[in-house]
């Protein structure tokens, strides 16, 4: 049996729903549908039953009978939030208390890291001397991550962190502002008939910020992989080793439309001094473990995603 948390999120969906075409439905899905228009992302899903968090967690160390593998995706993803004391209870704690239990009961633990570990780092490898996080939430997964590598210095199930780049894909669309930089310009250009990007930061003219941009589709196929390859523990990072910069993006969502303009806005008050101007995935780790299938590209991406948009 397979523990999904965060389950109604944009990947905890579709890892369900991956699960599910690889012929897996004996699933316990886990989330907090507080925020109930999630439960469109569940519809689809095929799962043995559903649990809220905090009655999981409750008693969490009964609800991992019979199970061989939590993957672990819930959390709060919201990088503006600067509520310390929320961020580490929902993010760091709560899995501190999920993995405790699960190397307790020998149970295979495969969690959702972030490449927002880095910072404003040129160096994307998973080293702690790479690693500044420059926000709340950023902070809440190293600390875990730090947590994570002191569990592993002994015999213990597989336990492996994915830090996942910037995602996107269907079923993001309840993420609000936190969502992917394709939806927010397909949203902007059919309200609007322009996209708005940042000026530019970091040494990068306008618009040319660079971030690694991975489907949801690899993201679900890189912890598949993982769960068939369970010799595999360790940190790794889960983007295509390429980045492109953020004006390719708003030319590739225009194209497809036919129309559209480009605009260039300031930085909301605050954002800046914490803001990424490059990501770009050193997957030398996860190539090493063995995992070699090709990640999909960004124009086949962001094109099977705008038809499914709209």
């Amino acid at each position: 049996m397979i523990v999904v948390t965060g389950a109604a999120g944009f990947i905890g969906s579709n890892l369900v729903q991956g699960l599910n075409a690889a012929g897996r439905t004996d699933i316990i899905a886990v989330d907090d549908l507080s925020d109930g228009t999630k439960f469109r992302n569940l519809v689809e899903c095929d799962f043995l039953d559903y649990l809220d968090k905090d009655e999981f967690i409750a008693s969490v160390q009964d609800r991992l009978d019979g199970v061989d593998l939590v993957f672990h995706q819930g959390a709060c993803s919201d990088t503006r939030e600067w509520d310390g004391r929320f961020m580490l209870e929902t993010n760091y704690t709560y899995s501190r208390r999920l993995l405790d239990a699960c190397l307790q009961q020998d149970v295979a633990f495969i969690y959702a890291s972030s490449a927002a570990v880095y910072g404003g780092n040129q160096s994307f490898i998973e080293k702690p001397q790479h690693e500044k996080p420059a926000n709340m939430y950023a902070y809440s997964k190293l600390l875990f991550d730090r947590y994570v590598r002191r569990m592993m210095q002994g015999p213990a199930p597989q336990v492996a962190g994915l830090r996942y780049f910037n995602v996107y894909g269907p079923g993001e669309q309840h993420k609000g502002a936190m969502a992917s930089v394709v939806f927010q310009l397909n949203r902007q250009l059919l309200e609007n008939g322009e996209v708005n990007l940042f000026r530019g930061s970091g040494g990068y003219a306008d618009g040319e910020q660079r971030r690694d941009f991975i489907h949801i589709d690899d993201v679900v196929d890189v912890n598949l992989w993982f769960m068939n390859n369970n010799g595999n523990s360790g940190i790794f990072n889960v983007g295509t080793g390429r980045s492109r910069s953020f004006n390719d993006v708003a030319r590739l969502v225009t194209d497809w439309h036919g129309k559209g303009s480009i605009r260039y806005v300031d930085f909301p008050e605050g954002l800046l001094p914490a803001y990424q101007s490059f990501t770009q995935a050193d997957v030398s780790a996860l190539r090493e473990a063995g995992y070699r299938t090709p990640f999909t590209g960004l124009e086949k991406g962001i094109g099977t995603y705008l038809d499914w948009l709209n």
